[in-house]
């Protein structure tokens, strides 16, 4: 008795210290989750399981309610629900939270929230969308009039002309979305050219815990665009006639977008001109699909290292959805150029655009003492002549020189390096200097400059001749004249400097950019002011596609986002419109290549009538994701469905894209693509290659026959190398040709790798 009340009185010890012990595990926890700080994650949950969307909405508090112990914890910490093109949620949870929540059984993924980035006349005559044409993409879909471009941006700014309705006939009966008012936004403003226009702000909010002063950051809280990207990009892709648009005289002439009659939808995601978080660009895609938009237009997007399109990035899969139900996304291939394997928006559902100059230039002329006058490129100076007055280089005076004066009333010049990146020109404002002359790297973005201080930029070159001048004569003088604006042909287009490159670092078989067009000294409308401005950037290229993609998109309704992008890519230019090959600025400068501009110079004319076309539908995109190493456990999460990856895995290189990009070639391989027949029934296509140094291909068959009951044929290449070390890529081309103006070119990229790196 005595030793079994022992055993009793020790086994209740022992439980009471366990206990205790629990208690205080369970209130360390407590206490670390207490202070661990809450961020805000987004929850993908594929597909939706259920068409009413309060359903949906109930279906994630259901996920997240037992996680933070009540539905009512739920409400209060969830920003979005995802819940009308695909299923998911944005909400405030810590890192633990976030982690457990991954686990869920119907979690696709969970990402945390990052803040993505804005990439920031002439344009439609240079490319040949000419309105009074009899024949032509705009004649044929009355400009567009039945499309809506959704551009998810900074806003808009509804009072600008390039926004009138007039001559625009009743808004599109299936549209569903709406103008919401807010501070100085009347929902009014909207008419039967801008048809929606939305803000989203509940990311941006809880990344300032509510404190987000949206005066001291020169915003508000509306649709309105305070910074005038997002009027800029509207208004190129889709704005109306305006004539006599300018900057201050130059750039003169009638002010139109690439669809200057279809309709625009803007979502606000933008804030301040830089913060855009991805909770909120999601909730905007989500309205925009169940909106009815016919095209997606994003000038903004990620640095490197670009993220893993279903483990990292909210945005690819938002845009997935999108492709999924027949939206083309088009997107900016980012502003790091020239260095290579820069460019982002690389999943191969997007339509990823490069940015390139036209055959317009703005040369500001500098006349030195001698009568020599020298071009200044890139800025924009529309102020007074300055007369010939003392020049002077700026490395030869001293700080106490400048406190003296002696700037006064002199031009100086100066090299700008990586060692002086401050605003010289502000500098020199200050101290009183009447005109900068700067020798910089050249950009190919067009500054339009501000303050009233005379300036001008030149390169290197140019620089040393001034310099020169400068050292061998007793007493230099200049002048600066006011910009003048030169249009035609002596001007050779060229891939922009700051145009992101490839090869793409996520995926190199995918390649990327797919197109390019103009993106440099674009002008489009703007907040009050002049009404009008010159931007550069693939922010300003990418609505230049999206116009006309919109085109496209009434003219072949029955064609897929893929078959679209196939269309630009194969009927795309390598030369410009007047037959000079085309460039790609950098250090060096050399002719472009798939990697610079994809498959080369949009080119409207062609594009709706391309004869064949690589399409890619739902099994397409798995196969990239299967190849890509997605488990099947995300993929069916994805997709909303049960899948599983086949065995063997498909290999990325037989993705059905417009190019043929081979990153490691050592033995022989085969590669297979199938082509879809959109001209006429009965066309014969006959291949001619152009391979690449070194590169053996073998095409089978070489002819296609399409006859009135084969619309799609499946071809291979073979591809070896006869090079015996590794090489950089080598570039060549495939083209089908049916001898009756249809030539569907696709970019070969192939890199030679006989010892492999790769562990």
């Amino acid at each position: 008795m005595e030793l079994s009340s022992l055993i009793v009185s020790n086994n209740k010890k022992h439980f009471l210290v366990v206990f205790i012990g629990l208690v205080l595990i369970f209130n360390i926890a407590l206490i670390t989750a207490a202070n661990e700080e809450s961020q805000i994650y987004t929850v993908h949950l594929g597909e939706r399981q259920h068409d009413d969307p309060n359903l949906v909405t109930e279906s994630h508090h259901d996920i997240l309610g037992p996680l933070l112990g009540s539905k009512e914890a739920s409400r209060e910490s969830m920003i979005y629900s995802y819940r009308h093109g695909f299923s998911g949620f944005s909400a405030k949870l810590t890192s633990s939270q976030a982690r457990e929540l991954s686990e869920h059984p119907d979690v696709v993924h969970v990402t945390r929230s990052k803040n993505m980035k804005l990439k920031t006349t002439r344009v439609n005559d240079y490319l040949g969308l000419t309105p009074t044409a009899p024949t032509g993409l705009l004649h044929e879909t009355d400009m567009g009039s039945e499309a809506i471009v959704g551009v998810l941006d900074s806003g808009i700014w509804p009072d600008s002309k390039s926004f009138n309705d007039n001559g625009i006939g009743p808004i599109p009966a299936r549209w569903k979305g709406q103008c919401v008012s807010g501070e100085a936004f009347n929902a009014s403003s909207c008419n039967r050219k801008l048809i929606g226009a939305t803000y989203y702000s509940k990311g941006l909010m809880s990344k300032y815990n509510g404190a987000f002063n949206a005066v001291e950051k020169g915003e508000v809280m509306s649709p309105l665009d305070k910074i005038g990207h997002g009027t800029h990009c509207a208004s190129t892709a889709v704005g109306s006639f305006v004539p006599d648009a300018n900057v201050h005289g130059l750039a003169q002439g009638t002010a139109r977008g690439s669809a200057p009659r279809a309709r625009i939808a803007s979502y606000k995601v933008c804030w301040n001109n830089e913060e855009c978080f991805t909770p909120d660009i999601v909730k905007a895609i989500d309205h925009a699909i169940r909106d009815g938009v016919d095209v997606l237009s994003l000038s903004l997007g990620s640095e490197v290292p670009v993220d893993f399109e279903v483990d990292r990035s909210d945005f690819a899969i938002a845009a997935f959805h999108a492709v999924i139900k027949g939206i083309p996304v088009v997107c900016a291939g980012g502003n790091d150029g020239p260095e290579k394997q820069t460019i982002s928006n690389v999943a191969p559902w997007l339509i990823t655009v490069a940015a390139t100059t036209m055959d317009r230039e703005f040369f500001t002329p500098i006349t030195l003492g001698n009568n020599i006058t020298l071009l200044g490129q890139e800025g924009v100076y529309t102020g007074k002549e300055v007369g010939f007055t003392d020049l002077l280089y700026f490395d030869n005076l001293t700080k106490e020189d400048m406190q003296a004066g002696k700037a006064n009333g002199k031009i100086l010049f100066f090299f700008q390096t990586a060692k002086y990146q401050d605003d010289f020109i502000e500098y020199a404002q200050t101290n009183g200097a009447a005109g900068v002359i700067l020798a910089m790297q050249p950009s190919d973005s067009i500054d339009p400059g501000s303050g009233d201080i005379a300036y001008a930029y030149v390169d290197y070159e140019i620089g040393m001749d001034i310099l020169l001048y400068i050292q061998t004569t007793k007493s230099p003088v200049a002048k600066i004249s006011p910009t003048k604006t030169f249009v035609g042909r002596p001007l050779a287009t060229k891939v922009a400097r700051f145009s992101s490159r490839g090869p793409n670092s996520l995926s190199p078989a995918i390649l990327k950019p797919d197109i390019a067009a103009p993106g440099a000294g674009i002008l489009a409308a703007v907040p009050s002011g002049a009404g009008y401005e010159l931007m550069s950037g693939t922010s300003m290229a990418t609505p230049v596609v999206s116009g006309i993609v919109a085109l496209l998109r009434q003219k072949r309704p029955d064609w897929s986002p893929a078959a679209i992008r196939s269309a630009l890519v194969t009927t795309a230019l390598q030369t410009d419109p007047s037959g000079e090959p085309i460039a790609a600025e950098g250090s060096p400068r050399k002719l472009a290549d798939p990697f610079d501009y994809g498959g080369g110079l949009v080119n409207p004319a062609k594009v709706a009538d391309p004869g064949l076309v690589y399409d890619m539908g739902h099994d397409d995109y798995v196969h990239y994701l299967c190849s890509a190493g997605y488990d099947n456990t995300s993929i069916s999460k994805l997709l909303g469905k049960i899948y599983t990856c086949p065995s063997p895995i498909p290999s990325m290189l037989d993705v059905n894209l417009p190019s043929i990009t081979i990153p490691y070639l050592s033995d022989e391989i085969t590669i297979t693509r199938t082509v879809t027949n959109v001209g006429p029934v009965g066309s014969v296509y006959k291949a001619v290659i152009e391979a690449p140094q070194g590169i053996n291909l073998q095409v089978s068959p070489e002819t296609l026959e399409f006859a009135s009951n084969t619309n799609k044929i499946t071809f291979t290449v073979k591809v070896s190398t006869t090079h015996r070390a590794n090489t950089d890529y080598l570039f060549g081309s495939l083209t089908w040709t049916d001898n009756k103006g249809h030539n569907v070119r696709i970019p070969l990229s192939v890199r030679t790798r006989v010892l492999n790196f790769k562990i």
